[in-house]
């Protein structure tokens, strides 16, 4: 049985692994105040051209994007999203649980626009009664997002204009950033990126790290007692040198951008021979997440040899299916795949 259930299937990229057991019995402070994680930090600083940012590294993205947002948002106020996006559709309520409402805004896509966001708030302050609604505090988008779709960097500008025109800050969340940005399609860098948002994370636990996200802080109003945010919200690691042993060996020399590339290459090999059999797709991803719709018996038939997701019924004859490829697919992989499809 081969899986393609998602990218976190995995363990860690091997050049991980052995930095991580040259330094096993190195004795560092804990909870991220060691030499490795100042490495780390100075590191993300450099690759995404942000000297003044604050970066922290937490354990996952549910704690992420739960610490990023209560550490933001004052307790009358909620997120707009996409209603696919990930904290409304597959975080079991986790920000509605820190006392923060989700404020999705329908997409078919995966993406919300910057009429759409500028609609919503010029809705909430023109309604009379909008002290008694939930205020929208702050945008959160991924990218890619959970449809595996991309941003352009027209499309970050505008929602960057919207955000700061409404003084809201906008959080992007990267826990597949390395898939969105070395797709064939993709006309967005690292550094514009970390100059659209006030705050965004580099995922590490799908591409290539055992676990961890990395938080890059821009906008100087939320730096303040964030650590105090990581700690109560459980993403504080006590031997934090790990985190920043991983992040310093994924970004040092590219190996996060590369092992990225692989998987968005095996996924569009994948891609087209689905096309070439005439299979519609649920979603236009050009990242490493792929969406097509099959016949139920095909489905079924495939997942007899190989595990992937089920994404919902389209209607009573076919299947949205999502096949996700990670850094450590291998060609031969795809290939058996595609020999079966």
């Amino acid at each position: 049985m081969i899986l393609f259930y998602s990218d976190y299937l995995e363990g860690a990229h091997p050049e991980v692994l052995k930095r991580l057991a040259e330094t096993n019995f190195d004795q560092t402070p804990g909870y991220g105040l060691d030499s490795y994680c100042d490495e780390a930090r100075e590191i993300v600083k450099n690759v995404c051209g942000t000297p003044d940012a604050d970066v922290h590294f937490l354990v996952g993205g549910t704690q992420t994007n739960v610490t990023v947002i209560s550490s933001i948002l004052r307790p009358y106020q909620g997120v707009l999203c996409a209603s696919t996006g990930h904290i409304n559709a597959h975080e079991t309520g986790a920000v509605e649980h820190s006392g923060h409402k989700v404020l999705p805004l329908p997409s078919t896509d995966g993406k919300v626009s910057a009429r759409q966001v500028s609609d919503a708030l010029e809705s909430h302050f023109n309604d009379p009664s909008y002290e008694h609604i939930v205020q929208p505090g702050m945008l959160y988008i991924s990218f890619p997002t959970e449809l595996g779709t991309i941003y352009t960097k027209e499309e970050l500008s505008g929602l960057k204009e919207v955000c700061g025109r409404w003084n809201i800050p906008l959080f992007i969340d990267g826990a597949r950033l390395g898939y969105g940005l070395e797709s064939s399609q993709c006309d967005v860098t690292i550094k514009d990126i970390a100059s659209a948002a006030d705050v965004f994370y580099i995922g590490g636990t799908k591409q290539g790290a055992l676990f961890g996200e990395a938080v890059v802080i821009n906008r100087e109003s939320l730096k303040k007692d964030f650590r105090y945010c990581i700690k109560q919200n459980g993403g504080m690691l006590a031997k934090g040198r790990l985190l920043g042993i991983q992040f310093s060996t994924l970004l040092k020399d590219g190996l996060y951008f590369r092992i990225a590339r692989n998987a968005d290459l095996l996924a569009e090999k994948l891609t087209e021979a689905f096309k070439a059999k005439g299979y519609e797709f649920y979603a236009k991803s050009p990242t490493n997440q792929v969406f097509p719709i099959l016949p139920m018996e095909t489905a079924e038939r495939l997942s007899r040899r190989f595990g992937f997701e089920n994404w919902g019924k389209v209607d009573d004859r076919r299947i949205a299916t999502r096949f996700c490829t990670s850094w450590a697919t291998t060609e031969d992989q795809i290939d058996e795949l595609i020999s079966e499809i």
